[in-house]
This record gives C-alpha cells, structure tokens and sequence, in this order.
C-alpha cells in the first residue's frame, strides 16, 4: 500500500487504551485516524494522545476510515460490525465476535458477502513462540491429548469493574476463545464439546473431543486471586509432553503482527487466514455448546 490504513477505533476502555490505540498508533501500515465511544468524554484523551479526531458517532467514524478496530461489548460489536462490513470497512474483531453463534454468523455473512478481511484478535496465536510451537506439533503429530489452564484475577481487581458483559458471562466468553482455538490448533478441530462445568465462583472445566480422536480439557477463571496470570497450554502423545506459556510483552508482539497480516491482506485483496470471522464463528459454535452444557 502507498498509504497507511485508517483505522478508526470503537471503544475506550481499558483494553483500547492499552493495547488497540498504541498498537494503530505505532505500526507502520496503520494510522489511528478517529476514535468513538459512547461517552465523548472518555474517547477525547486517548484521541488526543495519539492526534486522532473524536468522531461523534460510528458513522462519522465510517466516512473517515478505510477499517475498524472494535474494543466493545461482543453484542455491540456484532451489531456495528455488520454495518462497517456492508459498508466496505475492514475488520479487525475482539473475541468472542458476538454474543451468540446466530449474530455471530450473521457478521460472518455480512463479511463475506462485502468481500472485506476481518481478523479475530486471538492473542496466543499471533507470537512467533506459538506459531513454532505449533508448527513443531504439526510435524512430529502423534497427540493424543492435551490441557489449557487460563486462571487470572482480572475481574477481582478494578481494571474491568465497569466491564459488565465480562462480569456477566464470565471467563468462558472472555478467555475461553483462546484457550479454545489454541486447543484446537494443537489438535486438530474440535467437533464437540464433551462435558462443561461452571461453579458459582465462575470457574469451567471443560472437556473436548477432536476430529482424529484427541480428546483435551480446559480451565478457566478470571476470579482466582493468582497473580501474575496462569496461562499454559500442554499436548501429550507419542513424542511426549509438550508445553507452551505465554511470555511478558507477548500481548504487544501479537497485535503487532495481527497488524502485519492485516495490511498484508488488504493489500493482496486477500480475505481469508486461520484467525478470521469464520474462526470466530468456530468457537462461538463451541461456546454456546459449552454454555448449554452447563446451564
């Protein structure tokens, strides 16, 4: 591309702030062009701390941009997505990308039928570690099974007080996309979901079956006092044990190179990618068995 992308963001919340507005910011295809949330007043700083304008609402913020950046509700995002997608504007999607796997597809239509990219922002996935990780998996095979533990106190503390969307549908629908598709990057796709279980604390266990006939299990918490996070993801077959954390900063180099695949895509007219809506509709599939596993 001769120019950058502009890029407008929707949100400004905690994650906004530390990880979208920096990250548009500072990478060399994007420009962050405009920001908009429902409170002006909470847009107006970070728009200013990086010279990007204040848009007053999302389709002011749509005439300006050629993509958007959501860091909103899922249920929010599903609903303006479909526009900025019929509209031609490229996506760049939190997880999980809706609020049900019905919104979720149709965002995932609304995409492929405007011919636009649109990449999830699955974080374990995007870091050269998981990437050769995964890679080394792929070649050795032989897995019969493996573990994902993501235990965090990110909703005891007040970073997310005001998040009410995590407070209400807890650690499956925040962290559970990752685990999720990292599972099923290590394994193979997942066909079902086996068995889920949420305690009043809202800690899951879940238990998987994979095509190839893998079966894996994950735990889930954003309300365990353990700090700093527990993330770890575990394979094991006949090449033994193998394991994968996630790395200070790792959080940084992902949406850098989210950032390098999505310019990369634009640019070729390419819309397809292993973390795309149609990924995210996979694991919304996925989230909704395990919710009503658990109800």
């Amino acid at each position: 591309m001769d120019e950058p992308l502009r890029v407008g963001l929707v949100g400004a919340g905690p994650w906004a702030i530390s990880t979208h507005a920096p990250g548009l910011a500072d990478h060399p295809g994007t420009t962050l062009t405009t920001v908009w949330a429902r409170r002006e007043e909470a847009a107006r700083p970070l728009s200013e701390q990086y010279g990007a304008s204040v848009s007053t609402s999302f389709d002011e913020l749509l005439d300006q941009v050629d993509a958007v950046a959501f860091a909103v509700p899922p249920a929010v995002q599903a609903e303006l997505g479909v526009l900025a997608a019929e509209r031609g504007k490229h996506l760049i999607l939190e997880k999980p990308i809706a609020p049900d796997l019905a919104t979720a597809t149709r965002l995932a239509d609304a995409v492929e039928g405007a011919g636009v990219a649109a990449l999830v922002l699955l974080t374990l996935r995007y870091t050269m570690a998981a990437q050769e990780w995964l890679s080394g998996l792929a070649a050795a095979g032989g897995w019969r099974g493996g573990a994902a533990r993501w235990l965090s106190g990110a909703l005891l503390g007040d970073g997310y007080r005001d998040s009410s969307w995590r407070h209400h549908d807890g650690a499956l629908a925040d962290v559970g996309p990752h685990a999720l598709d990292f599972l099923d990057a290590a394994l193979g796709p997942i066909d079902r979901v086996l068995a889920a279980n949420r305690t009043p604390e809202d800690l899951w266990h879940l238990m998987l079956q994979h095509d190839g006939g893998a079966v894996s299990t994950a735990t889930l918490s954003l309300k365990l006092p353990v700090q700093p996070t527990v993330v770890e993801v575990a394979v094991y077959g006949e090449h033994g044990y193998r394991t994968l954390g996630r790395k200070p900063g790792s959080r940084e180099e992902s949406y850098t190179t989210l950032l390098d695949d999505f310019a990369a895509m634009i640019a070729s007219g390419t819309t397809e990618h292993p973390c795309d809506v149609h990924r995210g509709v996979h694991l919304q599939r996925l989230l909704d068995e395990a919710r009503a596993l658990a109800a």
